[in-house]
């Protein structure tokens, strides 16, 4: 249990609990990466972040709908200069092509790449690092990676974050992929 300072408020305990909305990643069993809440964060004692879209105590980020775009607002969306990151694998990239203007971070590298320096992900990415307040949208197959995306993205503090959740199937049906 976390201890007290004089006035009654919380310290952060062993694991940085009383920060807000933090989390750790955990191995999952089929190697993905998933964030768990540490106890202690933001929201009523004891809880962590509330999940994406949740009402209650923690911080909320965005509802469902607001975190998502569909076809013709990542259309509208890329016109204004937002930064698209696909978090498909290379191997799915080279096997079925790109949308348009899309930046390849796969999801295994995404935690690590949006905290590198930002000379090293340029040089990596071959794109200028996005900063916490910028507008990023994440695309994948079909919705299911980018949201995890969008959720690692919201845990380090980025702001501005949406997923399109139709993914690049969504977009082969109404465009011809890009390919490399």
């Amino acid at each position: 249990m976390p201890s007290l300072q004089s006035g009654g408020r919380r310290r952060g305990g062993p694991q940085g609990a009383g920060r807000a909305g933090r989390r750790r990643r955990h191995l999952r069993a089929d190697g993905g990466l998933r964030l768990v809440p540490v106890p202690g964060g933001a929201g009523s004692a004891g809880g962590g972040q509330q999940p994406l879209g949740a009402a209650g105590g923690g911080t909320r980020l965005c509802s469902e709908r607001e975190s998502s775009v569909s076809y013709q607002e990542l259309k509208d969306l890329k016109k204004a200069n937002v930064l698209h990151i696909d978090v498909r694998e290379r191997w799915e990239i080279e096997r079925d092509g790109k949308i348009p203007a899309s930046v390849n971070i796969p999801l295994n590298e995404l935690v690590e790449a949006l905290q590198m320096n930002p000379a090293d992900f340029k040089e990596q990415y071959n794109q200028k690092m996005p900063a916490k307040s910028d507008h990023v949208v994440f695309s994948c197959f079909a919705g299911t990676r980018s949201r995890q995306a969008l959720s690692f993205a919201a845990s380090l503090g980025f702001s501005r974050v949406q997923h399109y959740a139709g993914g690049f199937e969504d977009w082969a049906k109404h465009e011809t992929p890009e390919k490399k």
